[in-house]
């Protein structure tokens, strides 16, 4: 079977268990609801409960915020020097967001622009294809630089390009730390 084709049944399986089983559901709409009521503290202890296993479910959540755009990344890293100290809590944003930003890359790269815009929007990924196109090369590295521009949106964005992964993660690595350590 190829790429695009498993890709394509994961992603319609993946839609399938949301609409179909009501505790997918649930726990997915309480995952938004959490993200969208920008309660640190709510988010803190929705970690918390999780005990030892509470880095992976932290980790996991700064996907799930990156493939679902425009949820905010913030809270969780916030949350993450909170809760598991500056230097660990740091890791565990950049290394998961660096995650995120990858598979929202190869989202985009093997599913296409009709995809993206529908996980998006199109009026979005419009003025991120045009902040490309003015910055060229550079234009990972200085969106990742400004927090205003969705760290999401910049990643399928990129997906839809010709730019190689390697290009694409040397810049999202570099560009993402320096918000890393502030948060």
């Amino acid at each position: 079977m190829p790429n695009n084709l498993k890709t394509a049944v994961l992603l319609l399986a993946s839609i399938a268990l949301l609409f179909l089983i009501p505790t997918v559901r649930e726990t997915f709409m309480g995952l938004i609801s959490l993200f969208q009521s920008l309660d640190i503290e709510a988010i803190k202890a929705y970690i918390l409960s999780f005990g030892l296993l509470a880095p992976l479910v932290s980790f996991a959540l700064m996907v799930f915020q990156s493939i679902l755009a425009p949820l905010p990344a913030f809270l969780i890293t916030f949350a993450n020097a909170a809760l598991f100290g500056w230097v660990y809590g740091a890791l565990l944003s950049w290394s998961s967001a660096m995650v995120g930003a990858l598979l929202c890359f190869y989202i985009a790269k093997m599913l296409g622009r009709e995809v993206v815009e529908k996980l998006t929007s199109k009026i979005a990924l419009k003025s991120v294809d045009a902040f490309f196109e003015k910055h060229g090369v550079y234009a990972i590295l200085i969106a990742r630089l400004l927090p205003f521009i969705s760290f999401d949106i910049v990643s399928y964005a990129a997906g839809l390009t010709r730019m190689s992964l390697r290009s694409f993660l040397i810049a999202t690595g570099l560009g993402q730390l320096p918000a890393t350590l502030i948060y």
